[in-house]
């Protein structure tokens, strides 16, 4: 049963993930039970009825709101390639979104009150447990097919190096998947003493000859990128049969960021550094969850704020705001806005980057850098669309020209804009970390960033501000 819970992913390295337009009729079962369960759940549950009058209004509109949301976040879109673990957390976390969205804008037009709360909450948990449910039931029933034989395509893979053993090893352990690997094809016989792995079956040379022998049915060629002359000619002879011929790219020596393939007017292109945030939906709903969440909070905070103003007034004359020049987005310039801590004119000898317990701070100046207070105006720079809540922490514009030459890859923390946290700060790299390791897990961040993603560093941020000692 492991095998339709988990599957070992490549390396982060190595990874690529071939994002192709999914036409699988599976996809639109997912797409139309995803969209009919909210509404289900609630016109089929009589107590429900009975205690949420407004069945079809909040259960279509509840799921028309969850399938637009699976789609930007690619919950579709390579679910194949996904364990039901992820899956799982995908489609909880958009489900928790589309439940919050929909009951908060219901009690605001007061269709909903404090007394509907208990069956709300029914309602999310059903709902939440059929999506589950379901996605675990389609993965059961393609494996007990797969098991039978039903649509199984036999596989040779052309390549016994680790991207081949890799995706060997892949179908192995998610057989819903359809894939039977009779064996490799390889001049060098490196197969090993793994019990589980299928063996060479002859050389390059022998291709042809297998793929008759065997009845194959799709041939994965895994071979280096070096090898353009051989897999030229192999492409040669395989044109004259009538097997499915798959391309593995080669591409364990390039640093990958969101690898995808997709088509230009039918020529084939494998994007290298991406983000699934250069897609234009995906910009519009972060924006939307940056407006909609900052402009809450800053409501929620604002006596806080007052108050902290007011303090920084009293310890220290000068200005309550401290604007310094970062860097986000597109490497455009911006004022961040903290609560100033430090005395006017600290840094009249120049900038220094780091060396936090160095500064010469106010009391009070100390209190609102350990507790991180002295962030809070950022969510009005977010509500400007300067920054955003979750991103990659800005740098100040002296110090991205001295890391760039520096640190590898350091300016493609650009490609989104700046957050006031992000992964590598629930990580506990915050304030005078290693800046190195901070950028390797922004360009995860960015390589990854889907809206549950984002809602779960929030919520871990929440847990951590106010007892991490190392905020400065």
């Amino acid at each position: 049963m492991s095998h339709i819970f988990a599957s070992k992913p490549m390396s982060k390295r190595s990874s690529i993930r071939l994002t192709i337009n999914e036409t699988s009729g599976f996809v639109w079962v997912h797409r139309l039970l995803d969209a009919l369960l909210p509404w289900a759940v609630l016109w089929f549950s009589p107590p429900l009825q009975a205690t949420l009058p407004i069945t079809h209004s909040l259960g279509l509109l509840a799921g028309l709101i969850l399938i637009s949301l699976a789609q930007f976040t690619g919950v579709y879109t390579d679910w194949r390639g996904r364990s039901i673990i992820s899956s799982t957390k995908h489609i909880t976390f958009n489900w928790l979104f589309t439940w919050l969205l929909c009951t908060t804008l219901f009690f605001m037009a007061g269709k909903l009150n404090v007394a509907d709360s208990a069956a709300s909450g029914w309602w999310f948990g059903s709902v939440l447990f059929g999506l589950i449910a379901y996605r675990i039931g389609l993965r059961y029933i393609l494996t007990f097919l797969r098991d039978r034989g039903y649509a199984v395509k036999r596989t040779l893979i052309v390549g016994n190096n680790t991207i081949g053993k890799q995706l060997e090893q892949i179908f192995s352990e998610a057989k819903w998947l359809g894939y039977s690997v009779t064996g490799f094809i390889d001049d060098i016989d490196n197969t090993g003493n793994s019990a589980t792995q299928k063996p060479v079956l002859g050389s390059l040379d022998q291709l042809i000859e297998q793929i008759a022998l065997k009845n194959i049915d799709e041939v994965f060629i895994c071979l280096p990128s070096q090898a353009q002359d051989t897999i030229s000619a192999l492409l040669n002879q395989l044109s004259d049969t009538s097997v499915t011929v798959k391309l593995i790219p080669d591409l364990f020596h390039f640093s990958l960021m969101h690898s995808s393939l997709t088509m230009i007017q039918g020529l084939p292109a494998i994007s290298v550094f991406d983000t699934p945030l250069n897609s234009r939906s995906s910009q519009l709903l972060k924006r939307a969850e940056d407006i909609l969440l900052s402009g809450l909070i800053l409501l929620t905070i604002s006596p806080v704020m007052l108050a902290l103003a007011i303090g920084v007034k009293l310890t220290s004359p000068g200005p309550v705001f401290y604007r310094q020049t970062r860097i986000t987005l597109g490497n455009r310039p911006f004022e961040m806005l903290k609560f100033r801590s430090m005395p006017v004119n600290n840094e009249t000898e120049g900038a220094v980057w780091g060396n936090a317990d160095r500064k010469t701070n106010t009391w009070f100046g100390q209190f609102i850098r350990k507790t991180s207070l002295d962030e809070l105006p950022q969510f009005i720079n977010v509500l400007k669309g300067d920054m955003s809540i979750v991103g990659p922490r800005p740098e100040r514009d002296i110090f991205v020209e001295k890391f760039k030459d520096e640190i590898p890859r350091y300016m493609q923390k650009h490609m989104v804009k700046a957050g006031i946290t992000g992964l590598a700060q629930i990580n506990g790299l915050r304030g005078d970390t290693c800046l190195k390791t901070r950028v390797e897990y922004d360009l995860r961040y960015i390589a990854e960033w889907s809206l549950a993603l984002d809602l779960k560093i929030i919520l871990l941020t929440v847990g951590k501000v106010f007892k991490d000692s190392t905020a400065k």
